[in-house]
């Protein structure tokens, strides 16, 4: 394949980073889908209720939320690497803590701090990425983020299974740590980024990285675009994003981090065991195993994605994503309308319209998320950008994780998947008429889409009308 051809052309420090940030994927996958499997048994040895339930998974992506808003800040002033590390280290700590407790207070709390590391990391990781890929490979070594997101996903599942005769919801929690402690021993071995070192005015440093990143270049030139861009840049970060030419930018990546998540992604990876027993699936293979079926093909379907995002470009793969979760919203509300007493032909309807709902979603959105996070604003308000996508895609998690079942129960699975298929509608539209196409674009070079009104500047002798 092209993309693998590409991988093994480029420098070792640039293969070593992509699998650095694959590995925080992981963590942060597990994290999203082993939660679904000890709320099985969570809820009863303590008691809860639909609301408690609720409260428990919201509490994680609250934290998220704290961790997201200051992630920017964070990257900035310590850098990208220090950040990571900070990451990895804290969210094995808090994942042995939750493992621990013996009262939802305290279950509650570690969940919460967790979120926090997590919040952190889905700000960071794509803007380390982001400034240390080879641009040949930067949007295949982004789209690998959320590769190992599904495969962090599908090993939470599948431990959760194999934990459900014993209902062992503490090692379900606690195994978090093992990748937490490896990941941390491979961040130490990376350097921060070239661009971070520049904005920190330790340009030796900053040459050193280029060296090794991309040999094939002349450094100086990167280093001088590099100043370049960021002489270019004037004000706070977050007063210049909120004015032109860069205003634009900010409504495109909030807009669309929201939309990543209200469209109705985490509620089947929370919620796949509730949703398939309202389908009338039974027992612990069917309710843990049959979503991590439904990962694998999400996988394969982030793999094509990333074959495909810098030879096809980003625009494509988006919209082709969304198309699909429309698709599978009208088949779940055609299935739940069929009837409330499951069995047969309509089960299996349902589980292919959960299939098709999330392999839409891992090749569109899930895919395109951290690409369009790492590319869309120049160096100095990159991590802060970022910040505020995550920020607005967390907000929408939040709502859907503390109010998917109550839907569930009070609007019947035809009515929830109703608001979700409106609302994918919606954000085709919105990623129609603004996602700009980045492919084999350079960083500092996207700015000028921005700054041209949404459009590309013509080449020079040419008019812009051609």
């Amino acid at each position: 394949m092209r993309f693998v051809a590409e991988l093994r052309a480029s420098p070792r420090l640039g293969v070593l980073v992509g699998t650095v940030a694959a590995s925080v994927g992981v963590i942060y996958g597990y994290d999203l889908s082993n939660i679904a499997g000890a709320l099985l048994f969570i809820t009863d040895e303590f008691g809860l209720t639909t609301h408690q339930q609720e409260l428990l998974t919201t509490a994680v992506v609250i934290g998220e939320i704290a961790g997201a808003v200051g992630g920017g800040v964070l990257a900035n002033r310590i850098g990208r690497k220090k950040s990571m590390v900070l990451v990895a280290a804290t969210y094995g700590a808090f994942a042995l803590l939750g493992a621990l407790s013996t009262a939802l207070p305290m279950l509650m709390a570690a969940r919460f701090a967790l979120g926090i590391t997590i919040g952190i990391s889905v700000v960071v990781v794509p803007v380390f990425v982001a400034e240390s890929a080879p641009t040949r490979v930067r949007g295949a070594m982004l789209v690998a983020y959320q590769v190992a997101t599904v495969i962090g996903i599908i090993v939470g599942y599948l431990a959760a299974y194999l934990l459900a005769g014993s209902q062992s919801w503490r090692w379900m929690l606690g195994l978090a740590a093992v990748p937490a402690v490896l990941t941390t021993v491979l961040l130490l071995r990376l350097p921060d980024t070239a661009r971070w070192y520049v904005m920190k005015g330790r340009t030796e440093q900053a040459r050193r990285v280029l060296q090794r990143m991309e040999p094939d270049l002349d450094p100086d030139a990167q280093l001088a675009e590099i100043e370049r861009g960021l002489r270019e840049e004037s004000g706070g970060a977050l007063r210049e994003m909120l004015r032109r030419p860069y205003l634009r930018a900010t409504v495109f990546v909030v807009g669309l981090g929201f939309f990543i998540q209200i469209t109705g992604i985490n509620a089947i990876v929370y919620y796949s065991p509730r949703l398939f027993e309202a389908m009338g699936f039974r027992g612990h293979f069917a309710l843990l195993v049959l979503p991590a079926l439904v990962q694998v093909a999400a996988l394969a379907a982030v793999l094509v994605a990333l074959v495909l995002v810098d030879r096809l470009g980003r625009r494509p793969i988006l919209l082709s994503g969304i198309g699909m979760m429309i698709a599978a919203n009208a088949l779940l509300i055609a299935v739940f309308l069929a009837g409330s007493d499951f069995g047969g032909v309509l089960t299996v309807l349902g589980f292919l319209g959960v299939l098709l709902f999330t392999v839409g979603f891992t090749f569109g959105f899930g895919a395109l998320v951290w690409v369009y996070a790492g590319e869309s604003f120049p160096a100095r308000l990159r991590s802060t950008g970022s910040s505020a996508m995550l920020t607005s895609d967390l907000v929408a998690n939040a709502i859907v994780a503390g109010a998917f079942l109550t839907m569930l129960e009070s609007l019947g699975g035809a009515g929830t998947f109703v608001v979700f298929g409106v609302l994918a509608i919606v954000g085709f539209v919105f990623v129609y008429k603004l996602a700009p196409e980045t492919k084999g674009r350079q960083l500092e070079e996207i700015q000028y889409y921005w700054a041209n009104g949404g459009r590309w500047p013509a080449p020079v002798g040419q008019d812009v009308r051609s």
